[in-house]
Order: structure tokens, then C-alpha cells, then sequence
């Protein structure tokens, strides 16, 4: 809790009580520096405290998209993988059936090749199906995030002091210090 001249206030606590200063004080210009610092340093360290949360926000939604691209892209190698085994199984199978007769040889061989390039293109296909929802997953991501920071940008920008309130507030507050107030009615 801080005092000066008659008023009190913290940080934590906006409130101002205004007591009328029992002299004429020479400093009294820093009362309204004073007054300004108050209602300032609580909304800062408001705007502080968003600015804080929307970065952690955003930490969060960029490890949970690299989580998230990271289990894609395993499960990407995992099939690939289990593709390319299988595939191998199949190609040392027709060898050992084509080392069995040499007639056989050049008709498996014409098989085998087909099912390879059958093979390749699935696989081909598959990995460029998987690549493009991966990628459309990270622009979709990466929209989600724009969007999140668009929304919070304009939560701030809206729930910021408006100039011509505060002003009438501190004109107000510079007429009572001065004396010069009146209220209507009260005559």
C-alpha cells in the first residue's frame, strides 16, 4: 500500500481515495503523476498478464502441432516400412520360384516387375495421399493459429482504456485537486 498526500492505492488494488490536501502543497503536479501511474501500472500489468497467456497459448497449440506432425510422420514411416517388407517378401519368394526352372524365369520376371510397379505406384499413391493430409492438417493448423492470434489481438485492442474516457477522467480529477469541481444540484 502506497500514500501520498492524502491518497492511498496499490498495485494490486486500482481503488484511489482522495482526502483534500490540508496545505498547499508544491508538489501537487506529481498527484496526478501519481494518480496516472496507478490507473497505468494495473492495466500493463493486465495487458502483461494476456500478453502471457496468449504466448503460452500459442506454445502450446505449436507443441501440440509438432506432436501432432511428429505421430503422423512416424505412422507414415511405420507404413512405409511394413509396405516395403511385405514387398521384399514378395520379390525373394519369386526369386526362389524362378531359380527353380529356367523357362519360368522370364515370365516371372515380367510378373514381378508389374507387381513392383503396381507396388511403387500404391506406394507412390499412398505416400502422396498421406503427404497432402499431412499438409492440409498443418495449414489447417497453422489457419487455427492465425485465427487464434486474429481473435486475441482484437480481444486486446477491444479491451483496451478508450483515450477519451481516460481523459475525461483525468480532466475531472485535475478539477477536484484544483477545487474547481462543482457538483450540479449541490448548490
Amino acid at each position: 500500500m502506497e500514500t501520498f498526500n492524502g491518497m492511498s492505492g496499490s498495485a494490486e488494488d486500482s481503488q484511489v481515495h482522495y482526502a483534500p490536501p490540508t496545505q498547499t502543497d508544491p508538489g501537487s503536479g506529481n498527484n496526478i503523476d501519481k494518480i496516472r501511474d496507478i490507473l497505468f501500472g494495473s492495466n500493463m500489468r493486465d495487458y502483461e498478464q494476456r500478453f502471457s497467456r496468449l504466448e503460452e497459448a500459442l506454445r502450446k497449440e505449436s507443441s501440440d502441432l509438432r506432436d501432432t506432425t511428429r505421430r503422423h510422420l512416424e505412422s507414415l514411416e511405420a507404413f512405409v516400412h511394413k509396405e516395403l517388407a511385405a514387398i521384399e517378401t514378395r520379390l525373394n519368394t519369386e526369386r526362389a520360384e524362378r531359380s527353380e526352372s529356367h523357362a519360368a524365369i522370364h515370365r516371372k520376371i515380367g510378373e514381378v516387375e508389374h507387381h513392383e510397379a503396381n507396388a511403387k505406384r500404391e506406394l507412390r499413391n499412398d505416400l502422396l495421399q498421406q503427404s497432402k493430409e499431412l499438409s492440409d492438417s498443418l495449414r489447417q493448423k497453422a489457419d487455427e493459429i492465425v485465427s487464434l492470434l486474429d481473435r486475441r489481438f482484437h480481444e486486446l485492442h477491444h479491451a483496451k482504456t478508450d483515450r477519451e474516457n481516460l481523459a475525461s477522467l483525468f480532466n475531472e480529477v485535475a478539477l477536484r485537486l484544483t477545487g474547481q469541481f462543482k457538483v450540479p444540484g449541490a448548490e
